[in-house]
């Protein structure tokens, strides 16, 4: 009885063990407090394609418009980008991490005066290139002729 009691004990640490490892796992990498902030497209180049082959991004403007853009993240997700014509859109924004193998993602929805962000089913999905304290680049996925290619944004954190 006492050996059974004994092997419980240690499978069950065992499976605490592998279940904390894994959640640590899958949280692992950019940490969340990097993106908020205040921060300024500063350039756009693309990858896989010609820069005229993408006339419109986030379904608002062309690629080059959000040069100079500006973007204020907070901690809460809450967030709006301003285009330097003015342009504001409100955003809610999260940090989309799959798991092993997968790209992580910075991720919005665009949020209008009286929507609630969570019947908001559409969105949109940048990998995230490069992130530090100072600088963040973001690649959108395009398709181009069924192969993968990416609008390139260079952030610079203000």
């Amino acid at each position: 009885m006492k050996r059974i009691i004994q092997i419980s004990v240690n499978f069950l640490a065992v499976i605490i063990l592998v279940t904390g490892c894994t959640v640590v796992n899958k949280t692992a990498g950019v940490d969340r407090s990097k993106f908020v902030g205040t921060w300024t497209i500063t350039s756009v180049t693309y990858e896989g394609i010609l820069g005229n082959a993408v006339s419109k991004v986030f379904d608002q403007a062309s690629p080059n418009a959000f040069v100079g853009s500006t973007w204020q993240l907070t901690n809460s997700g809450n967030a709006v980008y301003t285009l330097t014509d003015g342009t504001a859109q409100s955003i809610y924004w999260s940090y989309y991490n799959p798991g092993a193998g997968e790209q992580s993602m910075f991720q919005f929805k665009k949020v209008y005066q009286g929507d609630k962000v969570k019947n908001i089913d559409s969105g949109y999905r940048l990998v995230i290139a490069n992130i530090d304290n100072s600088s963040m680049t973001l690649k959108v996925p395009v398709n181009a002729d069924g192969r993968a290619a990416y609008v390139v944004y260079s952030f610079i954190k203000k």
